[in-house]
């Protein structure tokens, strides 16, 4: 289906994951997009962590584990959701932080962050803390962004590594074969877990990234999936008011599990239907979900 389609099964919005300061150097278009029912809202009055100067700006990329995650290792073409704090090496100048904004996805291989970044989160994982000791010809060499960083600066980082979010792999994606449909109406939500995950587990209030595939009951026909999209959907685990089964039947999921839920269409989309997807009102439907990372 196309994005657009997927946009409106999920029902609120596409909305771009990006940020706009200095330090991050991503001046092309945002590196990912994410579709939610309820489109996530970062923390208010988050303080950026410190940043323990080098004793000389480094000369060359200085990578410090200050917390250590778990997961997969990010590799190129992975995307990581980070929150991060920049100041000159020299003398600590602030130019740029997101702490309290929303996370900025950065892919790596997309040549959209400074190479310092691309180097530096090669092999990351979820729940690191880093610290990115840059010099200059690996961050903007001669030629700054803004007013505070100088020409030949060194510059000097701590990023959260949130998630990482590897691109789709349409293989793995589950076809019609995998759809039952259902005979009689359904009268409760069933949770079903095709495949148990051995990552961090979701609960309501957390973001998801998760692949969906959304079929009706009755004849297992598919709706809509976003497995034909580049990377998975970004989901607020909330309620909205449309598809809340959805989000009842994620809750408790561990990342690297894939779930299948049938849902009653009270819980779905009740008695209007879906006119998008050209979904009859009073229609049961079926998710099978593939939670890819969560935070």
């Amino acid at each position: 289906m196309r994005r657009a389609a997927i946009a409106s099964v999920l029902a609120v919005a596409l909305v771009a994951c990006g940020g706009d300061g200095d330090g991050d150097g991503d001046e092309a278009e945002p590196a990912a997009t994410d579709v939610s029912l309820v489109p996530p809202t970062p923390p208010t009055g988050v303080p950026s962590p410190t940043v323990d100067l080098p004793e000389e700006p480094p000369s060359e990329l200085e990578v410090t584990e200050i917390t250590v995650g778990t997961g997969r290792a990010a590799d190129i073409g992975d995307t990581l959701l980070v929150n991060y704090v920049g100041v000159r090496s020299e003398d600590g100048a602030e130019f740029d932080s997101n702490y309290g904004r929303e996370p900025l996805p950065v892919t790596l291989g997309q040549s959209r962050v400074i190479l310092g970044w691309e180097q530096g989160l090669l092999g990351a994982s979820g729940g690191d803390r880093l610290q990115l000791d840059i010099p200059a010809d690996l961050a903007y060499g001669d030629s700054p962004q803004g007013d505070i960083i100088q020409p030949g600066d060194a510059l000097s980082f701590v990023i959260d590594v949130l998630a990482v979010v590897p691109p789709n792999d349409a293989a793995e994606a589950p076809t019609e074969d995998d759809i039952v449909a259902q005979a009689a109406p359904l009268t409760e939500l069933v949770v079903e877990d095709d495949r148990a995950g051995d990552g961090a587990t979701i609960d309501r209030g957390m973001t998801a990234f998760l692949n969906l595939v959304l079929a009706r009951a009755d004849n297992g026909a598919i709706l809509v999936s976003t497995w034909s999209e580049p990377g998975p959907a970004q989901y607020l685990v909330a309620d909205s008011g449309r598809l809340d089964g959805l989000v009842e039947g994620i809750a408790g999921m561990q990342v690297g599990g894939r779930r299948t839920i049938l849902i009653p269409y009270e819980q779905a989309f009740g008695t209007d239907g879906e006119t998008t997807l050209g979904l009859p009102g009073e229609t049961d439907v079926i998710a099978i979900v593939d939670l890819i990372a969560a935070y």
